[in-house]
């Protein structure tokens, strides 16, 4: 059992928990991700490590509370506990060796980024943090950003906080304005890494994008996250979940990550109405 020493909610739909975990603390690193399951009954997920402090032996996840699962680890408040907390699993990101580095994210995908840019920046590399949210009401880590950013550019769809437009126009201006950098790093919703590594692609600059975003059992064993990636078979949590942005068949994954979406719209709507009847 591990206890939540820490909940905040960022914003209506994404919710920061602070996790007393000492062994996972010990070896975790930026990219890398733990799987949890908040009940005897509950189905394991994979979450990706938001932040840790090995001192006081904690993990930070931040999740968006889309299924059922999510529902039910949000039910969770400060002081009580997840059943299961395994990890540091996957790859960790490579942060090492970088000059200057852009790190794009876009929406809850910044809960990914920020890890990876504040590991950058303790590497030596100088920092550009692009990210991204249809509005103001859903900016999260703002401030968490700007700590470990040389440059820091805020974007939404409407123009509500920071400059109106999208991740991919504020890439662009930055390199039309001379900036050059070793590597891009893109996190966010599938189309949005598709776009960033198709303008990433146009001007040369090598990109890695994290394919967390579609994960599931986080094992390899049930095959849910497999891709291509130049030509070959990949699965995002035991080959990644990092992978060479220019190489991913983007199209194929968003064709595969839709195939359930009905299926997962009825179990939420199921847990929706077993949450109300409780309440009653």
């Amino acid at each position: 059992m591990f206890l939540i020493k820490e909940k905040t909610e960022l914003n209506p739909t994404v919710t920061k928990m602070v996790v007393d975990a000492p062994r996972v603390a010990r070896k975790a690193q930026a990219g890398q991700f733990i799987i949890l399951r908040v009940d005897e009954e509950g189905e394991r997920i994979p979450l990706t490590i938001a932040d840790y402090d090995r001192g006081l032996g904690t993990i930070t996840i931040i999740f968006q509370v889309v299924g059922a699962t999510t529902m039910k680890l949000n039910q969770l408040n400060k002081g009580d506990f997840i059943q299961d907390f395994v990890g540091p699993l996957g790859k960790a990101s490579e942060v090492e060796g970088f000059k200057k580095v852009a790190v794009i994210g876009g929406g809850v995908g910044c809960a990914i980024a920020y890890p990876t840019a504040k590991a950058l920046k303790e590497n030596g590399a100088e920092v550009h943090s692009v990210v991204g949210f249809r509005n103001q009401d859903l900016v999260i880590l703002k401030e968490e950003f700007e700590e470990v950013s040389d440059k820091f550019v805020l974007m939404s769809d409407d123009g509500s906080c920071g400059e109106k437009g999208l991740v991919t126009d504020a890439l662009r201006k930055l390199v039309e304005g001379g900036e050059k950098y070793d590597m891009v790093i893109a996190i966010g919703p599938l189309i949005m890494m598709k776009f960033v590594c198709l303008l990433t692609k146009e001007l040369g600059i090598k990109t890695v994008v994290s394919m967390n975003p579609i994960m599931i059992d986080g094992t390899g064993m049930c095959g849910g996250c497999r891709l291509t990636v130049g030509g070959e078979m990949k699965f995002a949590c035991v080959d990644g979940p990092d992978f060479d942005g220019h190489q991913v068949d983007f199209d194929e994954v968003i064709r595969r990550s839709s195939m359930y979406r009905e299926t997962e719209s009825k179990h939420r709507e199921e847990t929706c109405n077993l949450f109300k009847e409780a309440q009653k």
